[in-house]
């Protein structure tokens, strides 16, 4: 296998690939406002997996989010559908909850799109995961993703994220933005394409 190629097992549902996954780029985040992508998205992947390790916001209880701009276009501003929901439990094991979170769902908005939310700002408190990004080249059909994060809630909770939906242009997309609610973050963001 070349370097920095891996088996797709690794990602997501094992055993439903055998497919090469490729390292592509890596960015990280110190005190920064946004980590933008703007090459290596192309047509010679049909999926995208980004990985988020230790992202950690200056601001307690901030979102994480994204936004993408199709071909020849700027201001991350496209229409987005999408559905999202959480798992949590608290520290002291008091409470508990699984649920449909409507603020963080779209409905062909051009907002940027929850990944997850409430990450708690201290030293030790951060938010990890991975967001696929499906055949965004193709210039017929709209552009699937979906989304899975723990994180250490600004509550002290245990977190669980999940969210889901498509971008809806037949453009491909070639940039995409991360970026906090508010306030600037740490932690890096690794892209990898599967072949």
């Amino acid at each position: 296998m070349p370097l920095g190629a891996h088996k797709a097992a690794l990602f997501g549902v094992a055993g439903v690939s055998t497919d090469t996954v490729v390292l592509l780029s890596t960015q990280t985040a110190s005190d920064s406002s946004s980590l933008d992508f703007t090459s290596g998205i192309t047509s010679t992947y049909r999926e995208y997996i980004f990985k988020f390790y230790n992202i950690n916001p200056a601001t307690d209880a901030a979102a994480l989010s994204f936004q993408v701009n199709a071909s020849g276009q700027s201001g991350y501003n496209e229409t987005i559908t999408s559905t999202f929901f959480i798992a949590e439990h608290n520290q002291t094991g008091a409470d508990s909850y699984l649920g449909y979170i409507a603020g963080s769902d779209q409905a062909e908005g051009t907002a940027y799109q929850h990944l997850v939310y409430s990450i708690g700002s201290g030293a030790d408190e951060n938010a990890a995961g991975e967001l696929h990004l499906f055949n965004p080249s193709s210039t017929t059909y709209v552009k699937h993703f979906y989304s899975r994060f723990s994180a250490y809630h600004a509550s002290n909770y245990a977190s669980d994220y999940y969210a889901g939906g498509y971008v809806n242009t037949t453009l491909a997309i070639d940039d995409i933005q991360f970026k906090m609610s508010s306030g600037n973050f740490d932690g890096t963001i690794k892209l990898w394409g599967v072949k």
